[in-house]
């Protein structure tokens, strides 16, 4: 059953301190979507809050259609029985619902720390609004605190990360349990530590046009409504 999964996944989540937030922040987003939408489907802990929230609609007579961002989601998203469908399916999506790893307070993001940002950049551009779901610890002042993942080509990567260097990052080759880790599109993502902030938007042009990128973790612009959870269990709206 999917109330039985994903009461499984819940549990497995709750070992996360700031479960409730994301979940208070997840479940109300996937309130918003209207019946015979079309959404594209974020990546991430707290997105798995909306998958939750949407099986149980769709159970009550919700009809709702989505776009998976990584093979992560679509996997979580079929086994809760919901419909999925391609990007290239349709012409414009009614809205995405995705997490961050940073919010500032103009609303620019920082995402990819589950590899999927160039999935999910080219999800959100396509839809009429992002909504992004967070807990309260992922608001910031500045961003930069979390690195920005760039996903790349792995052809010439080191010439890549020499100018990643160049604009003032400390770059890491991304790894897990001490394997290379390759994002669904079988890049790499090199992870930059440019400190604060100043100038977001030049930043991601900076780094968008260094040969060998593919996509940057910044997401200028791109967010709509942002819904942050707190440990309480409430939620609120910016």
């Amino acid at each position: 059953m999917p109330e039985a999964r994903a009461a499984l996944a819940y549990s497995r989540a709750m070992n996360d301190p700031y479960a409730a937030a994301k979940r208070a922040a997840g479940r109300a987003a996937a309130d918003l979507v209207p019946d015979g939408a079309v959404i594209g489907l974020g990546t991430g802990s707290t997105v798995a809050f909306v998958l939750e929230r949407l099986a149980e609609r769709t159970a009550e007579g919700l009809r709702v259609r989505g776009v998976p961002t990584s093979e992560d989601t679509a996997r979580k998203a079929r086994a809760l029985g919901l419909e999925l469908i391609g990007l290239d399916d349709v012409e414009r999506l009614d809205l995405t619902i995705d997490g961050a790893d940073e919010v500032d307070a103009d609303k620019n993001l920082i995402k990819g720390g589950g590899g999927a940002l160039l999935r999910e950049k080219i999800v959100a551009a396509a839809s009429r609004e992002m909504i992004v779901v967070v807990s309260d610890n992922k608001l910031v002042d500045r961003l930069g605190a979390f690195r920005v993942p760039v996903e790349v080509l792995a052809f010439g990567q080191r010439q890549t990360a020499a100018a990643l260097r160049a604009l003032g990052a400390r770059v890491e080759l991304r790894r897990r349990d001490g394997a290379v880790v390759l994002t669904d599109n079988d890049n790499l993502v090199l992870d930059c530590d440019f400190g604060p902030i100043a100038d977001p938007a030049r930043l991601e042009r900076e780094i968008d046009a260094i040969p060998g990128v593919i996509e940057s973790g910044l997401f200028v612009g791109l967010a709509g409504r942002v819904l942050v959870g707190d440990r309480s269990g409430a939620f609120t709206v910016r």
